[in-house]
């Protein structure tokens, strides 16, 4: 995601570099870069026209800092105005003072709204809700199966009528069931259609006014660039929705419509979504992503991520394994699973300012713990908590039982012992330990 527009971004600051200060050249010179580099990403060309104007008035207009490069002072400014650009704040859910709130979920065909609707339920109860979710896609013969399987992988009802073909009725039921079964949250999925077709934008425009939703959300494939602009404008001025959901943002995307898409449309972006694990669905933090476009990383999305797999009672129980010098293979085995489950692993790693253009070309990928689980589930339970047990038979029999050389076992054992002395060294550093740390990190993410 932006990995192409990060790299020509940078190309253009490096003309600054080594310059003693800012002139009229200099940035008029890195704004035609940096313009040229939008337009790449496709972004709407008046968007970036527009934006580097802005920057470049901002940077003639700065009384820079003798100590400030004016490399750094330009980074800051388009960080500040890309910030700005993609709506500042994040823009939450309007949830309606007498539930249930209604949620209506409309877009193209496959532009993923059913799945989004399965991650956008999966969401809400995590955050204590307690969502029902609507099958109102009557055409696509699938749609409600799909739904259905998603419903019961999060155990959260679906609503759902086989016989009825009407998209309004079923709406409107689903939401009746709703009152009836004390669901606070009702997110209605619908059937894609196309900004063209006027018996489907009528259809959908019937059931905004059946219904009176509280929340319109426009889901649109961020891999369609500039096209995906386009089309949340055909939308908005049939629907006047509340936010936009931006799809398959782990694909081949250039990123144009994230950056776009609130300047042309008038309506930020709430959510974006990658791939199709049901936790893989990110709220949208405007100067998260500008941090992540110019490659400063994003530590704060990090820490959210570490936090939802934090469990203080195994944190608790991890350290006091530490302060004994306890540590075995089944700790280590949990802790690269807990690391699986916060998602993509290049993404995490990205997320860590300067670690992006280590990792750029780098083929990092999301199995790349696979073959170190092998060897440790192919050890005996008495192995796994005494490694101490391992001699040279047993590392071959490790190594045939998971099919990997014995290179890899004794590999294994070398950074697992380091593992031991870094994590020790910690927990006497901090007084704390990994509790401890693991507190700092979560009052971090709510600064």
């Amino acid at each position: 995601m932006f990995e192409n527009l990060n790299q020509k971004i940078e190309g253009a600051f490096r003309t600054l570099k080594g310059q003693g200060r800012i002139t009229e050249v200099n940035v008029a010179n890195t704004m035609k870069e940096i313009r040229k580099a939008l337009l790449d990403a496709d972004v709407n060309y008046k968007v970036a026209k527009d934006f580097t104007t802005r920057v470049k008035e901002k940077a003639m207009g700065e009384k820079i800092l003798i100590a400030v490069k004016p490399g750094q002072m330009l980074i800051k400014i388009v960080n500040d105005e890309l910030t700005e650009l993609m709506g500042s704040t994040k823009q939450d859910i309007k949830f309606s003072q007498k539930p249930p709130t209604v949620i209506l979920i409309a877009g193209l065909q496959g532009s993923g709204k059913t799945t989004f609707s399965g991650k956008l339920a999966r969401y809400l109860k995590s955050q204590g809700r307690n969502p029902l979710l609507v099958a109102g896609d009557v055409y696509r013969p699938a749609a409600i199966d799909q739904l259905s399987t998603l419903g019961e992988q999060i155990s959260v009802d679906v609503y759902k009528e086989l016989e009825n073909k009407n998209p309004v009725e079923i709406a409107q039921n689903g939401i009746n069931h709703a009152r009836k079964n004390h669901k606070d949250v009702v997110i209605v999925d619908t059937a894609g259609r196309l900004a063209v077709d006027e018996s489907m934008m009528t259809e959908i425009s019937n059931i905004k006014t059946a219904v009176k939703p509280d929340e319109i959300l426009f889901v649109v494939d961020a891999m369609t660039g500039q096209d995906a602009v386009n089309t949340a404008k055909a939308f908005n001025d049939r629907l006047d929705f509340d936010g936009v959901v931006l799809t398959k943002m782990d694909g081949d995307t250039r990123g144009g419509a994230a950056i776009s898409i609130l300047e042309v449309v008038t309506k930020p972006i709430k959510f974006i979504s990658q791939g199709e694990k049901l936790d893989s669905l990110d709220v949208f933090h405007p100067d998260r992503m500008a941090s992540r476009i110019l490659g400063m990383g994003d530590v704060v999305s990090l820490v959210d991520k570490v936090q939802e797999q934090f469990d203080e009672a195994e944190a608790e129980r991890l350290q006091a394994k530490i302060r004994k010098n306890q540590l075995d293979f089944n700790d280590f085995l949990s802790q690269i699973q807990t690391i699986e489950k916060m998602g993509n692993i290049k993404d995490l790693v990205s997320m860590i300012p300067g670690m992006g253009k280590l990792t750029r070309n780098l083929d990092i990928q999301d199995d790349a713990f696979k073959h170190v689980k092998a060897l440790i589930q192919s050890m005996t339970a008495k192995e796994r908590l005494n490694p101490r047990l391992l001699n040279g038979s047993r590392r071959r029999r490790i190594a045939d039982g998971a099919g990997r050389p014995v290179r890899e076992v004794n590999e294994l054992l070398k950074h697992f012992e380091q593992m031991k002395k870094t994590m020790q060294q910690m927990n006497k550093m901090q007084g704390g330990g990994k509790l401890r740390a693991m507190r700092n990190m979560n009052m971090m993410g709510r600064k």
